[in-house]
């Protein structure tokens, strides 16, 4: 009997510490960070680049594992039984079963993943020779195993992928970027910009550009003296400059250019031919994605575009700076946000002006409001309620409460908001 104890107390402890080993590698491999592997692989750690071969073809990788641990737990299991059977007898059975359900739940299973999940690429690169030994002896059984798996799940009709869509590897990366918490008031405005060079990608030109009723214009057929005026009394420094119709943009005055117009005629501007100092316009497609745009800029070496609809009606500009400031958001001064418009009050609420995008809201105050079918606060409203809103009218939208405060003609154009926790403080 002393020997059968002997073998029970030396076996069992090295058969649960194996099964753990694959227990908490199984853990380790998920759970590490892909991108910390991958800076690590490009510094040259071989340990890392083992753990990423790995990483590349998961499913196989964990198979594996589970093998491993599922081969030593059930040897643990089957060991016990037999010595417990001579030491103890029939009810040896009954005594190992419960006996290694216990052992192998906590110190085969529990333990050894909290373990893991601590310092998951440490523990990965510790073991990462080792794991690749491993996988290269289970590799054979893994690839027959899998072939049957998948040959079973093929004769009940279950199909099988095994590609990853870009769209899924976007939101789980925005999923990550939704995680990030650090030290600091930054985080919030790091994740805001984070998802919006992410978002570059679906957002149209249409929605940030300086719609036609703000834009500064300028008329061919003023005298050059009145446009040069209003061009120095200006904070702009590009200006569209139309001839007959405002829809007939044919050019686009630079400040700088004009002003070394200006220098090159002492004797006054009357001779002056401001069509000649403007270049040529560049109109673009209200329905361009902001990626495409930011590379034609880069590109064309351009600033500033004209912005047309199909019907090549004009609708408005955008600039290099939109597209910045969709990412960075505008900034007042070296550490606030603001979002022009927006005017907090002192119950919690906003004063918003209707032509404010939601996008600007969503990374200002992180609001979860939807920005797919409108671009702005106004026509989220109008595309909700399905209707021109009287002055006064108030709207449960999306847990925010919105009250109508001002409209001209048929556009909202100031709105009261209050946030789902303002309502919450003051029910």
């Amino acid at each position: 009997m002393a020997i059968e104890l002997l073998i029970f107390w030396t076996l069992i402890p090295f058969l649960l510490f194996v099964s753990a080993f694959f227990a908490a590698s199984e853990t380790a491999i998920t759970a590490a960070s892909r991108a910390k592997i991958h800076q690590l692989t490009r510094d040259g750690d071989e340990r890392a680049k083992i753990i990423k071969d790995l990483q590349s073809d998961l499913g196989l990788s964990i198979s594996a594992l589970l093998l491993g641990a599922t081969f030593f737990n059930t040897l643990s299991v089957s060991s016990a039984t037999a010595l417990l059977i001579r030491i103890l007898g029939q009810e040896g059975v009954v005594y190992a079963s419960l006996l290694m359900g216990v052992l192998i739940i906590i110190y085969a299973e529990v333990a050894p993943k909290i373990i893991a999940v601590q310092n998951p690429e440490n523990f990965l690169l510790r073991s990462a020779k080792i794991l690749r030994i491993l996988f290269i002896i289970l590799r054979p059984i893994l690839n027959l195993i899998n072939f049957i798996a998948r040959l079973s799940l093929r004769i009940f009709g279950v199909k099988i992928s095994n590609t990853q869509t870009s769209h899924a590897t976007l939101e789980e990366l925005r999923g990550v970027i939704d995680l990030h918490h650090g030290p600091g008031d930054d985080t919030a405005d790091e994740r805001a910009m984070l998802k919006s060079i992410l978002d570059l990608g679906s957002v149209q030109v249409s929605e940030i550009m300086t719609h036609r009723k703000n834009v500064t214009m300028l008329d061919a057929g003023d005298p050059p003296e009145k446009i040069v005026s209003f061009i120095l009394q200006s904070p702009f420094t590009r200006f569209p400059i139309w001839k007959d119709d405002p829809e007939n943009v044919v050019g686009v005055i630079n400040a700088k250019a004009l002003l070394r117009a200006v220098k090159a005629q002492p004797e006054g501007l009357k001779d002056l031919d401001i069509l000649s100092v403007a270049h040529k316009p560049w109109f673009v497609p209200d329905s361009t994605d902001l990626l495409e745009q930011l590379k034609a800029f880069r590109d064309r070496h351009e600033h500033f575009a004209i912005v047309v609809d199909e019907y090549g009606a004009l609708q408005g500009i955008v600039t290099l700076e939109d597209i910045l400031e969709e990412i960075v958001g505008e900034i007042s001064d070296e550490h606030d946000i603001t979002v022009k418009g927006v005017r907090p009050q002192s119950d919690g609420s906003f004063i918003i002006d209707g032509n404010v995008t939601i996008r600007d809201l969503k990374r200002q105050f992180e609001w979860d409001l939807p920005d797919e079918v409108a671009s702005t606060l106004a026509g989220l409203i109008l595309y909700e309620v399905r209707r021109i809103a009287d002055v006064g009218q108030v709207f449960i939208l999306h847990g925010f409460r919105f009250e109508i405060l001002r409209k001209q003609r048929n556009q909202i154009t100031l709105i009261r908001v209050s946030p789902p926790q303002v309502q919450e403080n003051n029910d």
